[in-house]
């Protein structure tokens, strides 16, 4: 940052990041440090190449103002990326109160007994920064190693280590797996209970049978068979 009595400027010198065909823009900060109005006039020694936004304008006491150097797109680069062209930039205090509108050439014109300031500043022509290039999965340290699934259902890793399949857990423990598991469940415990019911009614019936006639009944028989096939069925 160069420092004077009325501004201070940031950068001291632009630096544009140079790219054929292609503009390219530049910003510099101008701090006002006085309680004056200071009023500031942009030239460069190569105008069609560069435009200044804005050329001219008062910057208030103990305010700032940016400034945009944009270069117009150059069809080639000079000899080994050196740039001849510079920047002036005048500063002279302003009447209370001015506006863009009011500066003069008279304002920055020393012989008239003006304040007035003048920095110069340098154009240094960079490489652009690239973004950096994409690393291959597995390339870098501590990446994570690839997977590929073998013929045995198992996972391997190209670290040699072997890890079982891991299912979906979503898939296995979706609410409608568990209502169905729920619903089996509690159809199993109620036909355990029925047949345990049954058991006990047919045991009764035996007895019953066996005091009254000596035997049991072909119906009671044909029960205790279908039980059998039903209670067989539900705890598989």
């Amino acid at each position: 940052m160069s420092t004077g009595e009325l501004l201070s400027v940031d950068p001291q010198e632009l630096n544009f990041p140079f790219e054929l065909k292609k503009q390219i823009c530049c910003s510099m900060r101008l701090t006002n440090k006085t309680d004056n109005h200071v009023a500031f006039k942009v030239k460069t020694t190569n105008p069609k190449k560069y435009c200044v936004r804005p050329n001219t304008g008062v910057v208030l006491p103990h305010s700032t103002c940016d400034v945009i150097v944009t270069m117009q797109a150059q069809k080639e680069a000079p000899p080994n990326m050196q740039c001849k062209d510079k920047f002036l930039l005048q500063s002279a205090v302003a009447s209370p109160g001015a506006s863009p509108k009011d500066i003069t050439p008279e304002l920055f014109n020393k012989e008239s007994g003006n304040q007035v300031e003048e920095f110069k500043l340098k154009v240094n022509y960079v490489a652009p920064k690239r973004p950096p290039s994409p690393v291959r999965e597995g390339s870098e340290e501590g990446s994570s190693p690839r997977a590929s699934i073998s013929d045995n259902g198992t996972i391997n890793t190209t670290d040699s280590t072997t890890v079982p399949r891991v299912y979906n857990e979503s898939h296995e423990n979706s609410s409608e797996t568990r209502a169905l598991i729920s619903k089996l469940t509690d159809e199993k415990n109620s036909a355990i209970q029925q047949s345990k019911r049954l058991q006990q009614e047919l045991e009764l019936l035996r007895r019953q049978g066996n005091k009254t006639s000596g035997g049991i009944p072909f119906i009671y028989v044909l029960l205790i068979g279908i039980l059998s096939i039903l209670l067989g069925y539900f705890l598989k």
